[in-house]
């Protein structure tokens, strides 16, 4: 009898509360419930307040640009800014970073431009950055591809007995690749210092998360390869900073990998070309929305007395001025070279290679004239 038979019973996900430091009020959690983490000093979240003020602007003006035809798509992370913002802020700047298509605004908080964030989405580059500058991968496109890459580089400096850390994002969908498997598997048994933060936002484009998996939390999966797993609010940046930089710490003082689940929601589409409505309620959309990462935060620092509105005016005026260098940077027409397909192909160029490129030159030659 074949056992390849889909059951038709419907199924619901249990709802298990993830780990908080501040409630969608903005008040703190009393340290009780708060799983043993404490919540971070004033000036870090401050700082990182500032880091997502910064991102969302970035991102709302990169998908305006992209409606207007200026990039060939892009993937939104408008309400996800906490799981990434909280994630890398917890990294030390000799830490590695392995991003993944969505994670724009991780990068632009790591320092690189604008311009050079962008060059993937326009067609220009792969990468418009220089990897080992800013110490991070280039944007994976395909599901889960890099965090093999990332225990491949933490392994390597755990031999080399290097104090650096490897972090990665995965999204919910790409828990369910091989890869990521192969990653989770290698990583725990190598004891690797690598961090897998997946920003469970609920959906692999159009597949909601009960079609992907019968594990109640996606941080129940740590369990199988032997290492932790901690299931958090993905929109408290204060409790996704706490448990990465304790997992970052744990992984540079040779305790191994972890397994971070940041519960959150894609409140935009999939991409610029995706239609979100013909696959999830716009009332779901609305509730995410009243959980807002960065209201969150700002209602804490507020309530507090540690955010001034002289302070908050000075940082939408920053996001305003990178708002208006990320479009005079997409204004600018890039000088391609179509030759340049050929370059850094094989260390050593194959004439078969070689012969494709001075057909080209031929033909972009005889345009030319």
């Amino acid at each position: 009898m074949s056992l390849n038979v889909e059951s038709s019973e419907s199924r619901t996900l249990p709802t298990l509360t993830p780990l908080r430091l501040l409630d969608n009020a903005g008040h703190a959690i009393r340290s009780e419930d708060a799983g043993g983490f404490a919540l971070p000093e004033p000036e870090i979240l401050r700082d990182i307040y500032r880091r997502m003020v910064v991102a969302r602007r970035f991102d709302v003006q990169v998908t305006a640009l992209t409606r207007q035809g200026r990039l060939a798509t892009y993937p939104s992370a408008f309400g996800q800014e906490a799981c990434e913002i909280g994630a890398v802020a917890a990294l030390d700047a000799t830490d590695w970073l392995f991003p993944t298509y969505r994670d724009s605004i991780a990068l632009l908080t790591r320092g690189v431009a604008p311009s050079e964030i962008l060059s993937q989405f326009r067609g220009d580059w792969h990468s418009g950055y220089d990897p080992r500058a800013h110490r991070i991968a280039p944007l994976a496109t395909p599901l889960a591809t890099q965090a093999l890459h990332a225990v491949g580089l933490g392994h390597a400096a755990r031999l080399r007995r290097d104090p650096i850390v490897a972090l990665t994002f995965l999204g919910d969908g790409a828990t369910s690749e091989g890869d990521a498997h192969e990653a989770f598997n290698f990583a725990a048994v190598w004891q690797a210092p690598t961090v897998f933060v997946v920003q469970n936002n609920q959906f692999a484009i159009s597949v909601p998360l009960e079609r992907q998996t019968r594990a109640a939390t996606l941080a129940d999966k740590a369990v199988g390869y032997g290492m932790p797993g901690y299931h958090v609010d993905g929109n408290d940046v204060a409790a996704m900073y706490a448990v990465t930089r304790h997992a970052v710490e744990r992984a540079r003082n040779g305790g191994g990998p972890t397994l971070v689940e940041g519960l959150t929601y894609r409140i935009e589409a999939h991409t610029t070309t995706d239609d979100p409505t013909r696959y999830r309620e716009s009332r779901d959309v609305e509730h995410w929305k009243r959980r807002d990462p960065i209201e969150r935060l700002e209602k804490y620092l507020v309530s507090d007395g540690l955010l001034s509105d002289e302070e908050r005016s000075s940082i939408a005026d920053e996001a305003e001025a990178l708002a208006a260098d990320t479009r005079r940077a997409m204004n600018v027409e890039a000088d391609h070279d179509p030759l340049e397909l050929f370059e850094h192909v094989y260390a050593t160029r194959r004439v078969a290679l070689g012969e494709q490129r001075a057909f080209l030159a031929d033909e972009r030659d005889r345009a030319a004239r």
